[in-house]
């Protein structure tokens, strides 16, 4: 059994038991999250797919840890004009485990 949530603006395929990193959640190390915008539903052999969403369907997961990611450096630079901007970026994430899928 599977299900497809969106978080963050991404979508995730996810079973019980994974671990996945999302964009940045406001929720607390240790804290149980609902994820409620489930897309679609895969269970005993059926699919099922939402319009935009599958109702009633939820995934429950729990929250491990929040981080940054490896940083990546964006650089812009113009030739013959001396322009050059140096920049590093990391993205904060959260470590979520899926405990429960219920469609």
């Amino acid at each position: 059994m599977y299900a497809i949530i969106e978080t963050g603006g991404k979508q995730y395929k996810v079973q019980e038991g994974d671990v996945i990193y999302v964009e940045k959640l406001d929720a607390n190390e240790g804290d149980s999250i609902t994820f409620d915008r489930v897309l679609a539903v895969s269970k005993d052999g059926g699919f099922v797919t939402g319009t935009p969403v599958v109702a009633g369907a939820k995934v429950t997961g729990t929250v491990e840890k929040h981080g940054k990611g490896r940083k990546i450096i964006v650089f812009k630079y113009k030739p013959k004009k001396n322009y050059r901007r140096k920049q590093g970026h990391r993205q904060p994430y959260t470590k979520v485990t899926i405990g429960k899928i219920e469609a």
